[in-house]
């Protein structure tokens, strides 16, 4: 298995450029998700995982998160990096970085009678990660960003979503369509 112990590591600065800027995530596509949760939240909802990363120390072992991922996509990283990339201290040590999925009007496949829910010009990733805790808990069949603000795959988002920005069916568009 693979380790990163330096901070350095041309690697993990681009995890932190990925982390930093929407740009980086989309001409990537990709984007980091951080907890266990999280991760496997992401793993249901047909994200695909490119790499996990893991620090021992907090994690155990990569084998405690409940899906499959190959084993030479897991890294284990120090406490050092773990600390520049995590956003908070209770992720149980494991970080992923995932693939992006098109989130077009075309990609939705709704049931008989949808209840959508329509949101415009979101500002804030933390209203946004509101916003899809209260679809979820709404079983809102999906969730339509008009005019998007603030990039759905913001740490923030994902962090504040509580990994609902998994499970509820996303559209990215214009108010204009």
């Amino acid at each position: 298995m693979k380790q990163i112990t330096s901070i350095q590591n041309p690697f993990v600065k681009n995890l932190v450029v990925l982390q930093e800027k929407a740009k980086a995530r989309k001409q990537s596509g990709t984007f980091i998700i951080e907890g266990q949760r999280e991760i496997e939240l992401a793993v249901k909802g047909g994200y695909e995982l490119e790499t996990l990363l893991f620090y021992p120390e907090l994690s155990g072992k990569s084998e405690n998160l409940q899906i499959e991922i190959a084993e030479h996509l897991k890294i284990e990283i120090s406490k050092e990096v773990y600390q520049k990339l995590a956003y908070r201290d209770t992720t149980e040590g494991i970080i992923a970085i995932a693939k992006s999925k098109s989130l077009q009007l075309s990609d939705l496949k709704l049931s008989k009678n949808p209840l959508i829910l329509v949101a415009e010009g979101i500002e804030k990733p933390g209203n946004l990660g509101a916003i899809l805790r209260t679809a979820d808990a709404s079983n809102i069949s999906a969730l339509i960003v008009c005019d998007e603000l603030v990039d759905i795959f913001h740490p923030n988002v994902i962090r504040n979503s509580l990994g609902c920005v998994f499970t509820v069916p996303i559209i990215l568009c214009s108010s204009e369509k």
